[in-house]
This record gives C-alpha cells, sequence and structure tokens, in this order.
C-alpha cells in the first residue's frame, strides 16, 4: 500500500484558497483503482470537485497540488504531479461512471 501524505491546513493562498482551504483527509499516492465508489472517494469527494474546478479553470497544477492537495511541487514535482493527475483522473472517473453508484446509493452520502 503506498505511503500517506498529510496535508499542512495552514496552507491557503488566491482564488482557489476562497473554496475552502486544503481538504484535511489523508492523501495516498494514488486513489483505489475499483469499478465503484469506495470509501476513500466519499471521503474525497469535495477535493474530487476542486479539482474539477481548477482544472476547468485552467489552473496550473503545481498551484493546484499547493493549495487544495497542500503538497509541495517544488519539493518533490514528480510525486506531487502523480498525485495530482491520479486524483483528477478518479475525479472524472467519477462524473463518467462513479455517480451512477452514489445514485444507487440514495442521499447517504
Amino acid at each position: 500500500m503506498a505511503p500517506e501524505i498529510t496535508h499542512d491546513s495552514s496552507r491557503s493562498t488566491r482564488d482557489l484558497s476562497r473554496r475552502g482551504g486544503p481538504v484535511n483527509q489523508a492523501l495516498l499516492d494514488a486513489p483505489p483503482d475499483e469499478p465503484r465508489v469506495t470509501p476513500y472517494d466519499l471521503a474525497h469527494k469535495i477535493l474530487y470537485l476542486r479539482l474539477l474546478d481548477a482544472a476547468a479553470e485552467g489552473a496550473d497544477w503545481r498551484e493546484v497540488a499547493r493549495i487544495v492537495l497542500s503538497l509541495d511541487p517544488d519539493r518533490d514535482p514528480e510525486q506531487a504531479r502523480r498525485i495530482h493527475d491520479s486524483h483528477l483522473a478518479r475525479a472524472r472517473w467519477m462524473t463518467d461512471s462513479g455517480y451512477r453508484d452514489l445514485l444507487r446509493q440514495g442521499s447517504q452520502n
């Protein structure tokens, strides 16, 4: 299992910070690659929405990594990019397919 990276909740800057600051959940290097919504997805649904918003606005991935994911892309750019890209891909999966699981589960999530 991949090591967990915790968030520094004291970080926030510019426009993305107005959306609630960093999400205070532990991040895996990559979200689970399951064909259904997982507890990890449910715990990170707000993060997924923020990643999708940032991507739609054309935000630089480094800024998103700093503000939304509380990562330091200058310290380890490859890892920060991997974490950003894998979570953005999962967020996109949620909008393409995963939402069906949420609908089946009803309003409990």
